[in-house]
This record gives C-alpha cells, structure tokens and sequence, in this order.
C-alpha cells in the first residue's frame, strides 16, 4: 500500500531494550491532500529511520504494511513504512529506496516487545 502527501509532524525517536535486543522506531505524521484531507500516523524502524531522513515539510510517497495485534482484549494497528520517496520520483534508484516489502525480503522483519500495548 502506498500513500502520497506531505509530512507535517515529525514526532521524537522511541527507543528501549526487549527480550529480543534494543529497539528504535519515530512516528510521522502525513497528510494527504483532497477534498476532505486526511492525516495519517506511520513508523519507521531501526536503521530505515536514517536511511529514509524524513523531514517535517517534505512531499513523499510512503509504502507501507499494515499491522494489528490484540493486547488485553484491544487491538493495536501499525502502520509500517518500508519505502520512502519523493512524491514527485516515480521511478526507482531514489537514495530513500528500502527496497521490496518485507514479505519479499531474506531478513525478519522488526520486531517489537509483546508485553509493551503500543
């Protein structure tokens, strides 16, 4: 999936340590234009936080996956971006590119601390 828009809020770096090592992930927020726009919160994981170097202002698609958990009888949904490019770049080669979805990647993807609702 992909959005097209522009960051307009750039929230500060989470980190800590789990069962399974120490973790980093920032949240964005970008807006997409249209009749009624709409504002939609993203992450960004370990190093693709400065690999991709969003910057509040930028106009940029933003491939993501979605992903909900349940915690507690409550549902958690992520929204993980895995690519990054400026929305005016159609085509590949952008130094933002994190290349295929993660479905289609060798590496596991990122992981995060179950006991931790967010």
């Amino acid at each position: 999936m992909e959005l097209t828009g522009k960051i307009i809020q750039v929230l500060p770096e989470q980190s800590g340590t789990s069962q399974r090592g120490p973790w980093r992930k920032q949240e964005y927020i970008i807006e997409v234009p249209g009749d009624y726009p709409k504002q939609v919160c993203f992450m960004a994981w370990g190093d693709k936080i400065d690999e991709f170097g969003i910057q509040e202002g930028q106009e940029l698609t933003v491939h993501f996956d979605l992903q909900s958990r349940e915690y507690n009888g409550r549902w958690y949904t992520d929204v993980k971006a895995w690519r990054v490019q400026a929305a005016s770049d159609d085509g590949p080669g952008d130094a933002a590119d994190a290349g295929p979805p993660p479905e289609l990647r060798d590496e596991p993807p990122p992981e995060f601390d179950d006991d931790v609702p967010f």
